[in-house]
């Protein structure tokens, strides 16, 4: 435990910004998972672009101290090019 009185703060504060990107990373991981799933059941277009919306804002928000900006830069490439390959498979159909 520190004894200096800033130090002690700084550990509140360490811990509360642990708490916002834990519970940011899962709001993450929960976002993309959806994504997939719909993708898998085959959902409707429009239904897997207003995930694929809410899950691209998550990664943005996350690329700022949970995420690195390249993996962050990254997923999103991976999710668009799926979402974007299904929903044109869906207006063919």
């Amino acid at each position: 435990m520190p004894t200096i009185k800033s130090a002690k703060k700084r550990m509140v504060q360490d811990e509360k910004r642990r708490q916002v990107n834990v519970a940011r990373k899962s709001a993450l991981k929960t976002a993309l998972k959806k994504v997939i799933s719909a993708l898998a059941s085959k959902a409707s277009a429009d239904e897997v672009t207003a995930l694929m919306r809410e899950a691209e804002s998550k990664i943005a928000r996350a690329k700022r101290k949970v995420l690195h900006s390249n993996t962050a830069s990254r997923k999103i490439g991976r999710l668009a090019k799926n979402v974007a390959k299904y929903t044109k498979e869906a207006a063919q159909k």
